[in-house]
């Protein structure tokens, strides 16, 4: 790590702070902060962490962090860093560390037309969501895909899942990328056996399904736009791409960190003349074979996750429909996006139009309201952008701008980022204590993984309504609506 960093740190902005190029970087690293956030989080590695990954190859703009920055796999989790793919011969580097083991984690939200006042009994339901929504770390309860399904869905994300009759394909357009990206091959049989049982699985750690309400509305505009009103019963699903892309990033990693070799403090490949500060960062650049194997398969497995959402949706509507029945059972889907992920974008750069591999690795999208991609029910308000928080404290709705893009490539923050690690979190919450008391507020907590719900724990995380005042106070996307937990189902 570069202990020379914090002699170039200053203030760039209202919640930014800057660490001047210097040493081996190729450009500034921004963080998403303030005096307050950073005494009370900055632990040295993360912003380290993002010191070194201004060091890659083709890097263009700023590194970012957004404001739940904390430590990852080479890149700190909350990084965004884009790499410009027409820079040199091959175009500038992509990473694997820069997208993460769970490819395409992400978030969706749905939305219902039941009152918190007229939902009947609770209880009864988060037991029966427990039943319904296959969760811990195994596969038990997927739907078992034969080789052509799985490549099915490999290649068409959501669109497979709803052809299969796990989907709705009136939710395609309400999902980031329509829920499908380019590629589908390059998998190995290991990866791909570990897909073959697990779609329609939440997994474990910090994934979940979460019945909320709209605790209140910060924007009146853009929550008429997103169908939200104060009272709403809401659900919430955060899961990925489960052993599958957990396998891709394994074996891609272990592929290209072959490629370096120790260089002093440093680690350099001979085949690319790339010399990097930490091994975690391997690297490839994107036109070669082995950057171009890499976005393929991380593509597969970001449409397997796509189908797990919407599996695990109809999951959802089928309880919910069970349990009250009528109209009002029925689920829509808001949005879906995607916060581990390598996209390419067209940016502009200091004035430059760029085509440009953004690195989102625990961050998330924000497009502008006239972004091409979006739904027309967006337009001229933003991009949902989906924060959840912690299972007792509250998750939130941002929009991205009303149009154009942010200075951090679109990108915001995608949650309320750790605080604790999960070791720290189990030798000091005691599960029992904290399962009682978030019963006593009326929260309903169903996990299945030994020592989950200490390594959960509200206090592991960061202020959520803090990190959505920095990410507002960096006029990166506006609060839309607060959402509160009633019911949480995890792994």
């Amino acid at each position: 790590m570069d202990a020379e960093w914090k002699e170039h740190v200053e203030q760039d902005a209202d919640c930014v702070f800057r660490i001047r190029q210097h040493g081996e970087m190729r450009t500034d690293a921004l963080l998403v902060t303030d005096e307050a956030h950073w005494s009370a989080h900055s632990d040295d590695r993360s912003p380290g962490q993002l010191v070194n990954t201004a060091t890659l190859p083709g890097i263009v703009g700023e590194a970012w962090a957004m404001a739940d920055w904390h430590f990852g796999y080479g890149f700190p989790i909350g990084g965004v860093v884009a790499t410009d793919i027409e820079w040199g011969e091959e175009g500038g580097v992509i990473s694997p560390g820069g997208v993460g083991f769970d490819i395409n984690c992400g978030v969706r939200l749905c939305t219902t037309d039941i009152e918190l006042s007229d939902l009947p009994d609770l209880k009864e339901l988060a037991r029966r969501l427990a039943n319904r929504i296959p969760a811990g770390v195994s596969s038990k309860g997927g739907a078992r895909l034969d080789e052509g399904d799985l490549q099915q869905v490999l290649d068409e994300g959501a669109k497979a899942a709803a052809d299969l009759g796990l989907g709705f394909h009136e939710d395609l357009a309400a999902i980031e990328s329509h829920g499908q990206l380019e590629g589908g091959g390059g998998l190995s049989q290991r990866a791909m056996k570990r897909g073959s049982k697990a779609l329609g699985t939440l997994g474990s750690g910090n994934h979940f399904c979460e019945l909320q309400v709209v605790d209140r509305i910060e924007d009146e505009a853009a929550a008429a736009a997103f169908g939200l009103r104060p009272g709403q019963v809401c659900a919430m699903i955060h899961t990925g791409s489960r052993g599958l892309g957990h396998q891709v990033c394994s074996d891609h990693v272990s592929a290209l960190e072959s490629e370096y070799r120790g260089l002093g403090d440093a680690w350099h490949s001979d085949r690319w003349d790339i010399t990097l500060p930490d091994r975690q960062l391997a690297a490839a650049p994107f036109h070669s074979r082995e950057g171009q194997a890499y976005f393929e398969a991380m593509q597969a497995a970001g449409n397997y996750a796509f189908a797990n959402r919407s599996a695990l949706t109809q999951n959802l509507r089928d309880v919910l429909r069970k349990h009250i029945g009528g109209a009002d059972a029925e689920v829509e889907v808001l949005y879906d996006v995607c916060h581990n992920i390598a996209k390419v974008e067209q940016h502009e750069v200091h004035g430059v139009t760029c085509n440009c591999c953004v690195h989102r690795k625990g961050a998330t999208r924000a497009l502008g309201g006239d972004h091409p991609e979006l739904a027309s029910r967006f337009s001229g308000v933003g991009q949902p952008v989906l924060v959840p928080g912690d299972m007792g404290t509250a998750s939130w709705i941002l929009a991205g701008p009303t149009s154009g893009g942010n200075r951090a490539f679109s990108s915001s923050c995608h949650g309320a980022g750790r605080r604790l690690s999960r070791s720290a979190a189990r030798r000091e919450v005691d599960s029992q204590k904290l399962r009682q008391s978030l019963l006593d507020k009326g929260i309903h907590i169903h996990a299945r993984t030994p020592n989950v719900l200490a390594e959960e724990a509200p206090e592991a995380y960061k202020d959520v309504d803090e990190v959505i005042r920095l990410t507002a106070g960096a006029d990166l996307a506006r609060p839309v609506a607060r959402m509160r937990p009633l019911a949480v189902i995890k792994g």
